[in-house]
């Protein structure tokens, strides 16, 4: 089994992955531990949200399956959907503080940017650039918001130029 397979042992267990918005924990759900190198940790969860969530350009529904990496290092994380036969959707990035990993969690604090890429690479969305600027962080931490808006132009600069799935292997 792959790294990028959908299938996976039941029940997914290992570690809580824990995203944080605005000082608040917004979702926390378990996953399946598949790697950790020291600075990338790689996890498989079932789609944690309640029912479908729509956005337009891509449909999250029970069933799908993400592999999420996370870096101890780096401002983002990516997660590859795939469909419960395994097709792939596409890969939804986060825009992050690096993550911080103990025995139990993984926490990401979620920085509002993001990215979609479309599993047949056509298209490259830059997402919620509005949110971003409402959020204060420029004037706040301006030092953490370059390295968020740095983060978000090399994974659209990785996208556009075809060398995304590199990022991952």
């Amino acid at each position: 089994m792959s790294a990028n397979s959908p299938e996976s042992p039941a029940p997914f267990a290992g570690l809580e992955i824990v995203l944080v918005k605005a000082g608040r924990t917004k979702i926390r759900y378990p996953a399946e531990l598949l790697a950790d190198d020291g600075d990338r940790v790689t996890v498989r969860a079932p789609w944690a949200g309640e029912g479908v969530r729509d956005f337009g350009f891509v449909r999250f529904e029970p069933g799908d399956v993400f592999t999420e990496y996370y870096w101890r290092d780096r401002w983002y994380a990516v997660k590859e959907v795939r469909d419960a036969e395994g097709v792939l959707k596409g890969w939804y990035c986060d825009i992050t503080r690096p993550a911080t990993v103990s025995a139990t969690e993984l926490v990401v604090e979620d920085l509002d940017l993001d990215l979609w890429l479309s599993g047949d690479g056509t298209a490259v969305l830059r997402l919620d650039e509005d949110e971003f600027a409402a959020s204060g962080l420029a004037t706040t931490d301006p030092v953490a918001a370059a390295a968020a808006e740095n983060a978000l132009d090399e994974l659209e600069l990785l996208a556009r130029s075809g060398d995304f799935e590199d990022l991952l292997t």
